[in-house]
């Protein structure tokens, strides 16, 4: 298997590459590459007789590799593509052997434990055993009494002042330990800390359900310090945990007739077992065990209730941290639809009212492509600086255009910038929208430019291409690198009209005309025959918005 790194402008990212690949800077092709000085299709990567065949398109700044300009070439894992000031590394991996499963068995997340599962976190491991239990718990085990503290006038008893003070050192300990920490596996660490200064355990594991369900190790504790030391979990006792959501003490499993049976905590040696839930407002977040191997009934009552109030604090503290990191999620997810869509639709996204498909679905959507005319060789005319501001005043012009009409920006290719309407949200008029933001861009563009030459700056010329039809639209990318776009046949003859376009004209294709033609005034042009398509398109050119007719009153007779 063959993949690429490629590093530059937008950062670094991974991808696979398939038996075809076109690399350029136009979206249509399998691996775009958002730098200027690139080729809308600058070259591609071929499986070729099992070898990666890399062949340059009579592109204007060349392909390079390894530093050498090339037309054609076989790639050698380790090469170094070079298109503008773009690096792309080749790696041919070597297969490896899967790696260990990292989660329980799945029969634990519903609490119904079937089969044995081994999870093997460096150094230690951690087995659950195969044990055969259902039939052999005789007695149900209530869930630890209401842990809440008594008010002072109800105290009638040394023994709940006691419990209560248990309860507060705990959680003093607890806090003082964990303090504002919201990393979830230091949280752990540090619970486990605790506890072991607290209790006389020798050894502890923490299990946490992940987003699938699955259970799995995710922080292991041993008072002696042994780094190779495996521990066996007893399928009896977390299955008590979990189906009851409660605290278990089992004190010399040997004798104790409710874990009769229960061979795997007998055969290790363990006299003496804990396993708490981690729960906060009844919802259980994984299970805390403790064991000791040194005395038999190591473990009372009243050690497993401090147990309890450690998880409860645990359990408090891993919840915090995923409201934390879903705040933090919201935030990243706001901030990047704010970048491509206008506020409204952006907050109901985020909010959930509109669903983004990160596979991708077939929609109809219209596509707009617009770019500045004689921009290449404005660019060397000018030094990059003032290239730069002048874009960035530009797109910040028409973005907020293309908002104002509720539509998508999916992306900036150079001086172009390209719009969707249609998706991820829908409007009964996208095409009118689409052609009404066109028109606007046109008059702001005016008004651009006189404050341009108002200032000894050339104006700006542009030319604008929109294209109706099915589209996939989604998520689309690596696992590294995800964006929402829109890609197909309707983006690519979108592009070819926008190529077509004169400056200061805008060209609809016949699709779009089709749904707006009772809108706006237009002219047909020439058809015309574009790169991809047998037969020539019907073009239109927008001149402008009808205006309604007013009819004025009939006079009285």
């Amino acid at each position: 298997m063959a993949r690429i790194t490629i590093i530059g402008p937008e950062g670094r990212q991974e991808r696979y590459l398939l038996p075809h690949n076109t690399i350029g800077r136009h979206p249509s092709n399998t691996l775009q590459v958002l730098d200027r000085i690139v080729s809308k299709e600058h070259c591609h990567i071929d499986l070729v007789d099992g070898r990666f065949v890399l062949k340059d398109l009579g592109s204007l700044n060349g392909t390079f590799i390894n530093g050498d300009r090339v037309g054609e070439k076989i790639l050698e894992h380790g090469d170094e593509i070079t298109l503008g000031s773009t690096r792309i590394l080749f790696h041919e991996d070597v297969e490896q052997a899967a790696p260990l499963p990292s989660r329980l068995d799945g029969a634990l997340r519903n609490a119904g434990i079937e089969a044995p599962a081994e999870v093997a976190p460096s150094p230690s491991k951690v087995t659950i055993a195969q044990v055969a239990v259902e039939s052999q718990i005789r007695t149900k085990l209530a869930p630890l009494i209401d842990q809440n503290f008594l008010p002072e006038k109800l105290i009638r008893d040394e023994n709940d002042l006691r419990r209560d003070y248990e309860k507060l050192r705990a959680s003093y300990e607890v806090i003082q330990a964990i303090g504002v920490e919201l990393d979830v596996d230091k949280i752990l660490e540090r619970i486990l800390d605790c506890a072991f200064q607290l209790l006389p355990a020798d050894r502890g594991v923490v299990l946490l359900y992940d987003e699938m369900g699955g259970l799995n190790v995710r922080c292991i504790r041993t008072h002696r310090g042994r780094q190779d030391e495996a521990l066996v979990l007893s399928k009896t006792i977390i299955n008590e945990v979990l189906r009851d959501k409660a605290a278990v003490l089992s004190s010399d499993a040997s004798v104790d007739s409710r874990f009769q049976g229960a061979h795997s905590v007998i055969m290790q040696g363990i006299r003496s077992t804990m396993a708490v839930p981690l729960l906060h407002a009844q919802e259980v977040f994984g299970i805390l065990v403790l064991d000791s191997q040194i005395a038999t009934s190591a473990f009372t009552e009243k050690e497993l209730q401090l147990l309890q109030n450690i998880a409860n604090q645990a359990a408090i503290a891993i919840q915090n941290s995923l409201f934390a990191k879903k705040l933090e999620q919201e935030a990243v997810t706001r901030e990047r639809f704010q970048r491509l869509l206008s506020p409204a639709i952006a907050e109901q996204v985020i909010e959930g009212k509109v669903e983004v498909a990160k596979g991708g679905e077939l929609r109809e959507t219209t596509v707009l492509f617009t770019d500045i005319r004689g921009f290449t060789a404005m660019s060397e005319a000018r030094a990059a600086q003032d290239i730069v501001e002048m874009l960035n005043e530009y797109f910040e012009l028409m973005v907020e255009i293309i908002f104002r009409y509720e539509g998508t920006l999916d992306k900036f290719i150079g001086d172009e910038i390209m719009a969707i309407f249609g998706a991820p949200v829908a409007h009964s008029d996208d095409p009118v929208r689409a052609v009404k933001t066109a028109l606007e861009m046109m008059r702001a563009l005016r008004s651009f430019n006189r404050n341009r030459m108002a200032r000894a700056e050339e104006a700006l010329e542009i030319g604008i291409g929109i294209n109706t039809g099915e589209v996939v639209a989604g998520y689309l990318g690596s696992s590294k690198a995800l964006e929402y776009t829109v890609i197909g046949d309707t983006v690519n003859t979108g592009s070819r009209l926008c190529s077509i376009a004169k400056a200061g004209e805008i060209i609809i294709s016949e699709y779009t005309y089709r749904q707006v033609r009772s809108h706006f005034e237009v002219v047909e042009l020439a058809s015309t025959q574009v790169k991809g398509k047998s037969q020539p398109l019907k073009i239109y050119k927008v001149i402008a918005e009808r205006r309604p007719v007013s009819i004025a009153p009939l006079s009285g007779t």
